[in-house]
């Protein structure tokens, strides 16, 4: 999955990526800081590598935000919360991945529409990523319910551009 995605995007990684690999990769065994930054450039082929002066302060405000937590042997590991945290982002990811296979398929209208989805997302996560810490619990459900509407109304609009394309045809 994670190879997959640099394939995509080549060596553009996006603002606030480097938590979301983190979260990722903890969900399937425990990584040293270091074992994290040589998965990342193994997984690229070496067109990212983060640097320790990237990872260290990320596992650090991942630890302050009890998101992860360290082991006796100096291993990384998702808490439950910081697990939740990585299912409710892989929920969005498939909704997104599959509303934006859709407005692929509708030819340059979709793929417009698509790329300017893809920024928003990616402008809306890296706020989100640099606040998160400091959100209160109903912050965070206001968020939660906007990015739940905006999906909404993106499939809507999906379903009217298919609609459309339908009577066209």
């Amino acid at each position: 999955m994670i190879s997959e995605w640099f394939q995509r995007v080549g060596s553009s990684i996006p603002r606030g990526f480097s938590r979301y690999f983190i979260l990722e990769l903890l969900k399937e065994k425990t990584y040293t800081g270091k074992e994290i930054i040589d998965y990342a450039i193994e997984q690229s082929n070496g067109i990212w590598k983060p640097s320790p002066g990237l990872i260290y302060p990320l596992l650090g405000r991942l630890l302050d935000e009890k998101l992860i937590e360290e082991t006796k042997d100096g291993r990384y590991q998702l808490t439950i919360e910081g697990l939740e945290t990585a299912q409710d982002v892989d929920k969005i990811n498939d909704i997104v991945k599959k509303q934006l296979e859709v407005l692929f398929r509708l030819g340059n209208v979709g793929r417009f529409v698509a790329l300017d989805l893809l920024e928003k997302i990616s402008s809306m996560g890296s706020i989100l990523s640099s606040n998160i810490a400091n959100m209160t619990e109903d912050e965070t459900q206001k968020y939660k319910k906007f990015l739940q509407d905006e999906l909404s109304k993106i499939n809507e609009t999906k379903i009217e551009s298919a609609s459309k394309k339908i009577k066209i045809e």
